[in-house]
């Protein structure tokens, strides 16, 4: 059986205006992505406290990785 819509066409011309409004973005990687959703992505102000407190107790490493590894 064949599923029909039942919107008017003004209805129709918007949803298809709204869809060809979103831009179409390529990522060459998927750090790429997870950049760009994350500079989109807003963080709710109690998350982010949460993340400060957790991550303030870590201590920083004293060298860099690439001369841990070689040492």
């Amino acid at each position: 059986m064949k599923q029909q819509t039942k919107l008017s066409p003004e209805q129709t011309h918007t949803e298809t205006q709204s869809s060809e409004t979103q831009a179409v973005r390529e990522f060459a990687n998927a750090d790429e992505l997870l950049r760009f959703d994350a500079s989109q992505t807003v963080v709710p102000p109690h998350i982010a406290e949460r993340l400060k407190n957790s991550t303030a107790n870590i201590a920083q490493p004293k060298t860099g990785w690439f001369k841990r590894l070689f040492n």
